[in-house]
């Protein structure tokens, strides 16, 4: 079915699956292999994700990202316990509940300017512990890189873990852009997870180029044997994982995570730069990985979405989110900017 859009800057979830990715699922689509993880492409994916992760990383793949943070969190919480993220925390905003519904988990948020938290943030809500009448902080979870396009550096992770573990917490990272804030780092994946203290965090693929395909990373082996009920308990125990386990694998070889994730950095990067010369046009965040927030005209907006998709961030302000994906091109980007140009021209 063809659509009347061209291509659009609305989600990196609107992007198709990359070839090698659909290649791989093919690849493991013979025979009968056992159901529910015990498979053989499971069981060297869990030797992949050590060599990234460090030799007692525990990977359980799952099949969304709400759901990787959902179980993530709940092996990290007990009952009456709660978690501390930014308000502007995909957790908090765009997974419809889940954590509260599904997880049982209260969150206490905290209004941050760039989508990042601090130990001195943190402590805004890391108070009454002991008190039965407040949900007991237990665990901090960040977003890398964050909603609004921001990446913490390896150095202010390391601060995050060691005043929440400091205080008894535990840290969650919630890495559904994960690849895209290492390649923006430069750095391998556990300099800001393994080597920086994390506990626990969620590892994004669908973003980042599969079809159906997330994880979570245990790295404090404490929370290894509730993860393997919790994911079954919470609906995230695929029955014929060698296809999702399939995909992650393909990802994290020959460094095809890191290929897809600095094309749609770039692509960013230069949308930012031909934007940035219109006039009228203001970019308001820095572009750190792959999104682009900007304010323009609300009627340049209304009729620049009826030929792309994107998303207006913010109604009042008139802000919007262009996001750009693994396969984003060159031309895509320019295209784009040339509309931008026409339309501002009309004002």
């Amino acid at each position: 079915m063809s659509s009347s859009y061209e291509r659009g800057f609305a989600s990196d979830n609107y992007s198709g699956i990359h070839p090698d990715v659909l290649a791989a699922i093919a690849k493991v689509n013979f025979g009968h292999q056992i159901s529910y993880g015990d498979d053989e492409t499971t069981a060297l994916l869990a030797d992949k994700f050590r060599l990234h992760f460090g030799d007692d990383a525990h990977v359980f793949p799952v099949l969304i990202g709400t759901g990787a943070n959902v179980v993530a969190l709940q092996a990290m919480t007990k009952p009456w316990e709660a978690v501390i993220c930014a308000s502007s925390a995909h957790l908090h905003v765009d997974e419809g509940g889940a954590p509260e519904k599904v997880g049982r988990l209260k969150l206490w948020t905290i209004p941050t300017l760039d989508g990042k938290l601090t130990p001195e943030l943190i402590d805004q809500q890391a108070w009454g512990l002991g008190d039965v009448h407040r949900a007991q902080p237990a665990v901090v979870s960040i977003t890398q890189s964050s909603e609004l396009g921001t990446i913490y550096t390896v150095d202010e992770i390391k601060a995050i873990t060691k005043h929440a573990h400091s205080l008894g917490m535990l840290v969650h990272l919630d890495g559904a852009r994960i690849s895209n804030a290492a390649a923006a780092l430069g750095v391998p994946f556990r300099a800001f997870t393994t080597d920086a203290g994390i506990d626990a965090l969620s590892f994004g693929a669908t973003k980042n180029g599969a079809m159906l395909s997330e994880a979570i990373v245990i790295l404090n082996p404490d929370l290894v044997k509730p993860i393997a009920y919790l994911r079954k308990t919470s609906m995230q125990l695929a029955s014929k994982m060698r296809f999702i386990s399939a995909q992650l694998d393909a990802l994290l070889t020959d460094d095809l995570w890191l290929n897809n994730a600095n094309n749609s950095n770039q692509m960013a990067a230069r949308l930012a730069a031909g934007v940035s010369k219109i006039q009228g046009v203001q970019i308001v965040r820095p572009v750190e990985a792959n999104a682009v927030f900007a304010i323009l005209p609300a009627a340049v907006t209304e009729a620049l979405q009826k030929r792309f998709h994107f998303y207006t961030w913010d109604q009042v302000t008139s802000e919007v989110r262009w996001m750009c994906s693994w396969d984003t091109t060159a031309d895509d980007v320019d295209t784009f900017v040339a509309a931008i140009a026409e339309e501002m021209d009309k004002i």
